[in-house]
C-alpha cells in the first residue's frame, strides 16, 4: 500500500489552493478523491489551529470586514424539508477581516448571515489586536452591535453603505450596478479617506477564484459544512504565509512581521505539524 510523501501532499495542496476541485485534483495527482478530501480536511483544521495561535498581538491600523455567500449540501430551494433551517444545509456565509495595509487576514469565521456570526468575527478580531484600529464594514446592521460589544469606544468605526440599481443580491452572472456610496461614521473619529471596503471586496473575488467550492453555478460545492470550513482555513493559511502579494512583493505574513521569508507549501505543512508519509493512496 502506497503512502503519500510530503512532496505529494504539497502537490495536492497546491492544486487545491489554486482553485481545483477534489475530483480534478485526484485525477491530476493519480490518487483517490477520498485521499484528497481526507488530506484537505485534516490540513485545513491544522491550519485553523496554527493561525489561531499565530495571529496574536497584531499591530493593524486599518481593517475592513465583509461576508461572502456560498452554499453547502444544496441551494436553499433544494434543501429537503427535514433539513431546512439547520446550519450547514443551504446558504453558508464566510465572514472575513483584512488588514488594508499588510493585506493579512487575521480573522475569519463560517456561519450564517446573522448577529451571532457577526459577533464571532468581530470579537475574534478584537482579541488579536494590541492597537486601536479604524474599521470599515458594509451597511449590514448586525455589525454595529457587534463592534460596540467587542471594542466599546476603543475603535474608529464607519460603515460604507452602497446603493444598488436593483438589489444587493448578486444576479446570476454579475453583481448589480452600484449607484451610490454613503460614508456613515459610527464610533470614534474615522478618517473619511480610509473609509473603504475595496480590499475586502477584492479578497472576496480572490476567494471565489482560489476555492473551488465558492465558484458559482458549480457542482463542486461542499456536501458537509466541516469540509467547507477546512477548505477556507487552508486557503487563508496559504494566502497569509505562502502566496506573494502582487502589490507588496512579499507575503502578508511577512509584511505583518509574523515571518521572515516566503514559506513553501512543504514548510507550511511542517509548521502545522503534518506528518510526512501520511494518507494511503487507494488508487
Amino acid at each position: 500500500m502506497k503512502r503519500l510523501s510530503r512532496e505529494k501532499q504539497a502537490q495536492i495542496v497546491a492544486a487545491l489552493v489554486e482553485g481545483n476541485s477534489i475530483r480534478a485534483t485526484a485525477r491530476m495527482m493519480n490518487v483517490s478523491k477520498d485521499t484528497v478530501q481526507k488530506l484537505q480536511t485534516e490540513v485545513g483544521y491544522a491550519c485553523a489551529e496554527y493561525q489561531d495561535k499565530a495571529m496574536r498581538g497584531l499591530t493593524c491600523e486599518r481593517v475592513q470586514c465583509d461576508e461572502i455567500w456560498a452554499f453547502c449540501y444544496a441551494k436553499d430551494k433544494n434543501v429537503p424539508a427535514e433539513k431546512q433551517g439547520k446550519f450547514g444545509f443551504g446558504s453558508v456565509w464566510t465572514w472575513v477581516a483584512i488588514d488594508a495595509d499588510t493585506k493579512l487576514i487575521p480573522s475569519f469565521t463560517v456561519g450564517n448571515r446573522d448577529a451571532a456570526s457577526a459577533r464571532m468575527l468581530i470579537e475574534d478580531l478584537a482579541s488579536r489586536l494590541k492597537t486601536r484600529i479604524q474599521l470599515t464594514t458594509d451597511g449590514l446592521k448586525v455589525y454595529a452591535e457587534a463592534v460596540e460589544g467587542a471594542f466599546g469606544c476603543d475603535v474608529d468605526y464607519a460603515m460604507l453603505i452602497k446603493t444598488y440599481e436593483s438589489s444587493q443580491e448578486e444576479t446570476r452572472y454579475s453583481p448589480a450596478v452600484c449607484t451610490s456610496c454613503e460614508q456613515k461614521p459610527m464610533m470614534g473619529h474615522p478618517d473619511p479617506k480610509h473609509i473603504s471596503t475595496s480590499y475586502i471586496e477584492r479578497q472576496n473575488l480572490s476567494m471565489r477564484m482560489g476555492i473551488r467550492r465558492f465558484t458559482r453555478l458549480t457542482n463542486a460545492f461542499s456536501k458537509k459544512v466541516e469540509n467547507h470550513a477546512a477548505s477556507v482555513a487552508l486557503y487563508f493559511m496559504h494566502y497569509n504565509f505562502c502566496r506573494v502579494h502582487g502589490s507588496l512583493r512579499v507575503t502578508p505574513a511577512m509584511e505583518a512581521g509574523l515571518t521572515a521569508s516566503v514559506w513553501s507549501i512543504e514548510e507550511m505543512l511542517g509548521a502545522i505539524g503534518m506528518p510526512n508519509g501520511s494518507y494511503e493512496n487507494s488508487n
